[in-house]
């Protein structure tokens, strides 16, 4: 049976590549159903080192391709952006720390005049369904 296909990647900066351990770790992303701490992702990801799994996340952030998250308890957690979207939107669990990115469009507050966005956070904070 065929794999459903990936969103496709945006385009990178001139110079910028994919390197194997990039692309391991927006693939893993891509495919959780949440947003994953650096602890989750290197018990996952066992071919990568601490500092190797620190960089990648740093630089697929700055492209764009992940989001970080640093919820109440202090961890941060990623998961691959949306692609072309600027918005992101998040429930945390304020009990257990799941973070899970929700579907739909993030509206946009009216800005004061001379203001630009260049980036929406949505944080909605309550109890999961296994913390009820």
């Amino acid at each position: 049976m065929p794999k459903p296909s990936q969103p496709s990647l945006p385009p990178l900066p001139a110079g910028a590549r994919l390197t194997p351990a990039r692309r391991a770790v927006l693939a893993h992303l891509r495919a959780a159903p949440t947003a994953l701490s650096h602890p989750e992702l290197l018990t996952a990801l066992p071919q990568l080192d601490k500092v190797t799994l620190y960089r990648t996340l740093d630089w697929l952030v700055a492209q764009g391709l992940v989001h970080r998250l640093v919820g109440e308890d202090r961890v941060g957690r990623f998961h691959a952006a949306s692609a072309g979207s600027a918005a992101d939107a998040h429930f945390l669990c304020l009990r257990c720390g799941r973070t899970v990115c929700l579907a739909g469009p993030v509206s946009m507050p009216e800005l004061p005049s001379g203001f630009t966005a260049e980036q929406v956070k949505l944080v909605v904070q309550g109890c999961c369904p296994d913390c009820r």
